[in-house]
C-alpha cells in the first residue's frame, strides 16, 4: 500500500502498478509534493451535524484523478472532473454551525458539480489541511486544461488498471474481453482475439507496456474522422493551409489564411507540423474535439449581447423556493441552495420570511416539515455569491409573512449586510417611466416586495399569493392581518410586487417599476385566451410565474410556453434535474452565462404584435430548415454500473422547443451492446419558424424492450448558438454535471426556407 511507504518513494517503488502510473503521467503532476502526500491518504474528520462528526479516510487513487473516501453507504470513490469548488475555512453552512471549534485552516468543503452533497472536512493538522486544499486546487485546474484526448486516454487507463487483476502489468486476453464490457462494448469473440493478435508482437499472450499503448490507439480509432479528413486532404498525410480554409467553408467559419495558420498554430500536433505549416490527423481531431469544434458557438461564452435596454427586456434567470434542498414538504432548507442557484447563473431568488425564535427572521417553507435556516444566514451567503460568475443585478423575491419588530429586524440585516450593494433609491432620484438597465444595475441587488403607498402610513399588506401551496394559511392569515413596515417598504424600489387586475389597468398606469406574480395555470390562460397583449404587457415590467403549490416533489412546468409570452421571471426549482431544468440551463448557457438574455425585438417593440401561439409574417416569424445528421457518439457512460455485464444499447433523440408549431421530436435507431464508439448515421430534419426562441435538446438513452428507457446524457442550447458543420456535442448528465469524455459526433446544416 502507498500510505506504508516512505513520502519520496511511492511512485518509483518497483511494485507500483505501471498502468495506473501510465494514467497519471497523464495528469501530468506526479512529482508535486502536495499531490504525493495525497497519494499516501489522510485520516479526515467527516462533519454532518453537531452530533455527527466522525473520522473518514480520504486517498488520492493511483490514477490521480480519483479520491477514495470512506464510507458506508454511497459509491467511495469520486473523480477530480466532479468536484465545482474547494472551500476553505468555515464558508459552508455545515461548516459555520458546527466546525466553529475547528481552527479554520484545518477545514475545507469540497463541493460537487452535479448534486452530490457536500463533503465537509477537517484536517488533524493545519499542515494537512493546506496539503490537501492544494492539492485538490492543482488536481482541479489540471482537469480544466486537458484535452478531450488526454481525458479518453486516461479513461482507457483507469479501466485497464481495474482490468489487470492480479496487477502484473499485463494484460490477458480473458482482462481484455472485461476491458471491453468496462467501456461499454460488446463484440464478437473473433474480432477481440484478431485486435489482441495484431498488438501481441511478443506472441506471448499477454499485452505488455507499447502493445498495451498500441492496443489503446486501435480502440481510439475514429473512422469517421479518418473519412473527413481523407476527403480534405485529397487522401494526403496532413491538411494544408488551402485544404484547412476548405474545411472552415464546410463549417461556415471565417475561412482567411490567417485564420487557418492560426489553427495550425494551436493544434499542430508537432514542432514539424507549425514549422511547416500543415496539420496532421490527429491535430485536426484535436481540433474538433476542442470548444472550436463544439456544437456550442464559443464566442456566446461571453456578454455578446446589448446590456443597456430596460430590465424587463430580458428573460432573467430565476428559482422558485430557492432555500430548499428536496422536495417542498419535509425536505432541508439551506443557505447551500443559494450557493448552487447563483453559481448556475440564477439573478432571482426567492426567501420566504417568516416570524422566528430570539427576535431573529426565519426562511423556511412555511406551514410543511422543511428545515428553517435564518434570514441573516441567507443575506451574508447572497452577498458572498452574488457576483460570482455574473455582474449583473440580483433580485431579491421577499415573501414577507413576519410581524413589524421582525420585518424591521430584515430591512436592518439587508442594509448592513450587503451596504452598497443594496439600491435605497431610485438611480436617478426618480422612478422613470422605464426600468434602468442591467448594464447601470451591475453588482446592485434589488428588493422585490409589496411597498406602501405615499397616502398610507401603515396599511394592512395587499396579499399577493404566489405558492397556491400556501394559499390556505394566507387566507388564515387575513383574519390577523400583518402590516408593512416603512423600513421595509422603503427598500422596495424598481420591483413593487403588484396584483394583478387586468392588461388595461395595468397599460393605463405605464408603472414600469411594477411587477405581478402568476401561477403556471394563471399564465397559460392568458397566453391561451390573448397571448400577443400579454407580450406587450411584459414590454412595460416584470412577470413572475411559479409553479403550483401541488407540486410537492419539487417537480417543474415546461419554462418555454412562459418565455414564448415574453414572461421574464420563469421561476423553477433548480434543485429538480429534468428536461425543464435542462431547457432552463440551455436558454441561459449563452450570454457568458450571465443570467439575462434580450428578448428577440418583436418582443420588446410595443408596436409589434407578435402571437406566441400564431407567429405572422414581419413578426417574429423566420422559418428555416434545420438538418442535423447524428453520425456516432463516443465513451457513453454506463447506466446499470452495478451490473457488471451491463452494456448500453444507445439512440438519440433531439427535441426542438419553441412555439407550438416548432414543438417536435425525432430519433435514430438503437444500437445494440455498444456504448464506447455506437454509429448511426441517420438524418433529422426540422422546420422551425421562430428561430430565435427555439432550444434545442439532444438526448441519448438506453432502449429498454420491457421498460421507458433508461437516460445516459443530454446537452441543450439555443438554436442561435448552434453552429454548422461536423460538430461535437460534450453530454452532461441528469445534473447538468460534465459526462466527459462523452460525446456526440454531428453533421449540422441550416437552410432558410
Amino acid at each position: 500500500m502507498i500510505g506504508t511507504r516512505s513520502r519520496g518513494t511511492e511512485l518509483s517503488a518497483p511494485d507500483h502498478n505501471k498502468l495506473a502510473l501510465k494514467a497519471f503521467r497523464k495528469v501530468g503532476l506526479q512529482d508535486d509534493e502536495d499531490v504525493k502526500f495525497m497519494l499516501m491518504g489522510s485520516k479526515l474528520k467527516k462533519i454532518k451535524s453537531g452530533t455527527w462528526k466522525k473520522n473518514r479516510r480520504l486517498k488520492l487513487q493511483e490514477d490521480g484523478l480519483s479520491i477514495w473516501c470512506e464510507s458506508r453507504n454511497k459509491a467511495p470513490t469520486f473523480s477530480v472532473m466532479d468536484i465545482r469548488d474547494i472551500q476553505e475555512g468555515h464558508r459552508s453552512e455545515v461548516m459555520k454551525k458546527h466546525g466553529s471549534s475547528f481552527s479554520e485552516k484545518r477545514c475545507f468543503t469540497i463541493t460537487f458539480t452535479s448534486s452530490r452533497t457536500n463533503l465537509d472536512l477537517v484536517a488533524e493538522s493545519e499542515e494537512e489541511g493546506r496539503r490537501w486544499v492544494q492539492g485538490l486546487k492543482k488536481l482541479i485546474n489540471r482537469v480544466e486544461t486537458m484535452s478531450q484526448r488526454e481525458k479518453i486516454e486516461h479513461l482507457i487507463h483507469q479501466h485497464l488498471e481495474k482490468a489487470d487483476k492480479n496487477n502484473d502489468n499485463k494484460i490477458s486476453f480473458k482482462e481484455v474481453k472485461n476491458l471491453l464490457k468496462m467501456i461499454n462494448l460488446k463484440v464478437d469473440d473473433d474480432f477481440v482475439n484478431s485486435l489482441f493478435q495484431q498488438c501481441d508482437k511478443s506472441k506471448t499472450n499477454t499485452l505488455e507496456e507499447h502493445e498495451i499503448e498500441e492496443f489503446c490507439n486501435l480502440l481510439m480509432q475514429r473512422p469517421e474522422l479518418d473519412e473527413i479528413f481523407q476527403h480534405f486532404s485529397g487522401q494526403g498525410q496532413w491538411l494544408t493551409v488551402c485544404e484547412v480554409e476548405n474545411f472552415l467553408k464546410e463549417q461556415k467559419e471565417a475561412s482567411t489564411a490567417v485564420t487557418c495558420l492560426s489553427i495550425m498554430q494551436k493544434y499542430g500536433f508537432n514542432d514539424n507540423a507549425k514549422q511547416n505549416q500543415f496539420l496532421t490527423q490527429d491535430g485536426f481531431m484535436m481540433y474538433l474535439l476542442s470548444p472550436d469544434g463544439d456544437v456550442f458557438n464559443s464566442d456566446h461564452d461571453k456578454v455578446y449581447q446589448d446590456m443597456t435596454q430596460p430590465l424587463g427586456h430580458y428573460f432573467i434567470s430565476t428559482s422558485h423556493n430557492t432555500y430548499l434542498m428536496e422536495d417542498q414538504l419535509g425536505g432541508p432548507s439551506s443557505t447551500e441552495a443559494y450557493i448552487r442557484a447563483l453559481l448556475r447563473g440564477c439573478r432571482c431568488v426567492e426567501l420566504d420570511c417568516w416570524e422566528g425564535p430570539n427576535g431573529e427572521p426565519i426562511i423556511y417553507h412555511g406551514h410543511t416539515f422543511t428545515s428553517k435556516i435564518l434570514f441573516k444566514d441567507v443575506i451574508r451567503t447572497i452577498r458572498d455569491y452574488a457576483f460570482t460568475v455574473s455582474p449583473y443585478p440580483v433580485i431579491l423575491s421577499l415573501e414577507n409573512h413576519c410581524g413589524v419588530e421582525q420585518q424591521t429586524v430584515m430591512a436592518r440585516h439587508l442594509k448592513d449586510i450587503l451596504g452598497e450593494m443594496l439600491v435605497t433609491a431610485p438611480l436617478d432620484g426618480k422612478i422613470l417611466s422605464e426600468l434602468p438597465s442591467p448594464e447601470r444595475l451591475k453588482r446592485k441587488i434589488l428588493i422585490r416586495g409589496k411597498k406602501l403607498q405615499s397616502s398610507e402610513s401603515t396599511p394592512e399588506q395587499l396579499e399577493e399569493i404566489t405558492d397556491e401551496y400556501e394559499e390556505e394559511s394566507v387566507k388564515n392569515e387575513k383574519k390577523n392581518r400583518k402590516k408593512l413596515t416603512s423600513e421595509l417598504s422603503e427598500l422596495v424600489i424598481y420591483c413593487q410586487s403588484t396584483p394583478f387586475q387586468s392588461f388595461e389597468q395595468t397599460w393605463s398606469r405605464q408603472a414600469a417599476h411594477e411587477t405581478s406574480s402568476f401561477s403556471e395555470t394563471k399564465a397559460k390562460k392568458l397566453i391561451a385566451e390573448n397571448g400577443p397583449t400579454f407580450v406587450l404587457h411584459n414590454t412595460l415590467q416584470l412577470s413572475k410565474v411559479y409553479p403550483l403549490g401541488s407540486r410537492i416533489h419539487s417537480s417543474n412546468f415546461n419554462p418555454q410556453e412562459m418565455w414564448n409570452a415574453g414572461c421574464q421571471l420563469v421561476a423553477l426549482n433548480f434543485q429538480k434535474p429534468g428536461m425543464e431544468m435542462d431547457l432552463n440551463k440551455g436558454k441561459f448557457r449563452q450570454n457568458g452565462r450571465s443570467g439575462y438574455i434580450l428578448k428577440p425585438s418583436f418582443m420588446r417593440d410595443a408596436s409589434v404584435r407578435f402571437d406566441p401561439s400564431w407567429p405572422l409574417s414581419g413578426a417574429g416569424l423566420d422559418r428555416k430548415q434545420l438538418i442535423i445528421n447524428i453520425i456516432t457518439a463516443q465513451q457513453l457512460p454506463k447506466v446499470n454500473k452495478d451490473k457488471k455485464n451491463s452494456i448500453v444499447d444507445p439512440l438519440v433523440r433531439v427535441e426542438v422547443h419553441g412555439v407550438p408549431d416548432d414543438n417536435s421530436m425525432q430519433k435514430t435507431r438503437y444500437i445494440e451492446n455498444n456504448g464506447f464508439n455506437p454509429v448511426w448515421n441517420e438524418v433529422l430534419q426540422f422546420t422551425i419558424s421562430v428561430p430565435e426562441l427555439a432550444l434545442i435538446r439532444f438526448i441519448v438513452e438506453d432502449y429498454d424492450t420491457a421498460s421507458s428507457n433508461d437516460f445516459i446524457g443530454q446537452f441543450t442550447l439555443p438554436f442561435t448558438s448552434v453552429k454548422e458543420g461536423y460538430r461535437h456535442i460534450h453530454l452532461l448528465s441528469k445534473d447538468s454535471a460534465s459526462l466527459s469524455p462523452a460525446t456526440l459526433f454531428i453533421r449540422i446544416r441550416i437552410k432558410h426556407l
